[in-house]
């Protein structure tokens, strides 16, 4: 088993093996742990996004906005709302799917924009024992899971 230092190694190394990303922000641990890591590594090289929803509380997309200021990101925010996705509404049991498709899509769309080579999310080793149909979404659009992959958490 590898130590805590020994994965942190890891993590940056493929950070840098990446050369520039757009990290998914949503200003929650995981993200902010990875966001922040990705801004030592990487520098200006690093944006972060965020997706302004009618599920998304309104103080976590301030804490989003603030981090960045403080932390020097560039930070864009992204118009999301599930509602209008068709077959979200109808509350299935794969809705996260439906979600983080179109989101994570439109996130792919920003950092082209930008010339990001990669976008990267935080989910974390904890994450893959639950039911997460999101991880589908992620995985189909090539979504990078870099604390995943350094097994972290």
């Amino acid at each position: 088993m590898k130590t805590i230092k020994e994965k942190e190694k890891i993590l940056e190394e493929y950070l840098k093996s990446l050369e520039s990303v757009a990290v998914a922000f949503s200003s929650g641990v995981d993200s902010s742990l990875l966001l922040k890591k990705a801004k030592q590594v990487l520098g200006d090289k690093v944006i972060a996004i965020t997706a302004r929803s009618c599920s998304f509380p309104k103080r976590e997309l301030n804490e989003a906005v603030e981090f960045c200021k403080k932390e020097n990101i560039k930070h864009i925010i992204v118009e999301s709302e599930e509602l209008e996705i068709e077959g979200f509404s109808q509350n299935p049991k794969d809705r996260c799917y439906i979600c983080k498709k179109e989101l994570f899509t439109k996130m792919k769309e920003v950092a082209k924009e930008n010339n990001i080579n990669e976008v990267v999310e935080g989910s974390n080793m904890n994450d893959l024992g639950d039911y997460r149909p999101g991880l589908k979404a992620i995985e189909e659009l090539g979504i990078k899971s870099p604390l995943r992959y350094a097994r972290i958490l």
